[in-house]
């Protein structure tokens, strides 16, 4: 997984009932773009993430078209 910062993180819900989750990537913690990332979700929550096999990146143009 390679991201940079401000790209977005898309979370998908794992369970029945729980919704996607989007996080904008604000610090690169890995080298060359990889994980661990710190995060900060829509409500203002910062953590720190390593994305598994649920999370897809989307850069530049593919979130900024929504």
């Amino acid at each position: 997984m390679h991201a940079e910062n401000g790209d977005k993180l898309l979370v998908h819900g794992r369970t029945v009932g729980h919704r996607d989750q989007v996080a904008e990537i604000v610090e690169v913690l890995g080298s060359g773009g990889e994980p661990p990332y710190r995060v900060r979700y829509e409500d203002g929550h910062e953590t720190l993430m390593s994305p598994g096999p649920d999370c897809v990146v989307r850069r530049g143009t593919d979130h900024e078209r929504g």
